[in-house]
């Protein structure tokens, strides 16, 4: 089947945190493609038999990126109770999902500038740990990339695109 979607993976390699976060960067941006030209009912259409869908990984990868970016990293308590819940309220629309998304990415990215390099270590600590912003690249990156194949799937299901 013709890869209706397909990007190019990263070329970066200018240093560890350059290639780091133009692969974080690519896995967002592949997640955020399928949701591309979907309708609310197709975003929120169970194709499995679990919760998941389309809308639902947005929600998800949202909170992820918050709780290790803004909590675990910086130490924002309001992202400590997330629920990483794929399951969206009906109330939610999808556009304000998708544009959560983003905004979570931006700060996201805000955090990581801050943090000044791989070597820094998070202001909370994971498994009693405080971890360096290497390894927490390398944890939401590696959520995200699996989360992006199951948007793979569900996209060809919808409609039939393909392509990361």
């Amino acid at each position: 089947m013709l890869e209706t979607q397909r990007e190019r993976v990263p070329v970066n390699d200018g240093g560890e945190l350059d290639t780091a976060l133009a692969f974080l960067t690519f896995a967002r941006s592949c997640v955020v493609k399928k949701t591309d030209g979907l309708d609310e009912e197709q975003l929120r259409r169970r194709l499995v038999v679990s919760d998941t869908t389309l809308l639902g990984l947005v929600q998800h990868l949202t909170d992820s990126e918050r709780y290790w970016f803004g909590y675990t990293l910086a130490g924002d308590a309001r992202w400590a109770g997330v629920d990483f819940d794929m399951v969206v309220p009906a109330e939610r629309s999808a556009e304000q999902v998708i544009a959560d998304y983003r905004a979570a990415i931006a700060e996201s990215d805000a955090h990581i500038a801050a943090a000044g390099g791989p070597e820094a270590r998070s202001v909370t600590a994971v498994d009693g740990e405080h971890r360096t912003l290497r390894w927490l690249i390398a944890h939401v990156t590696g959520e995200t990339v699996r989360h992006a194949g199951h948007a793979d799937i569900l996209r060809e299901l919808i409609d039939g695109v393909t392509g990361r």
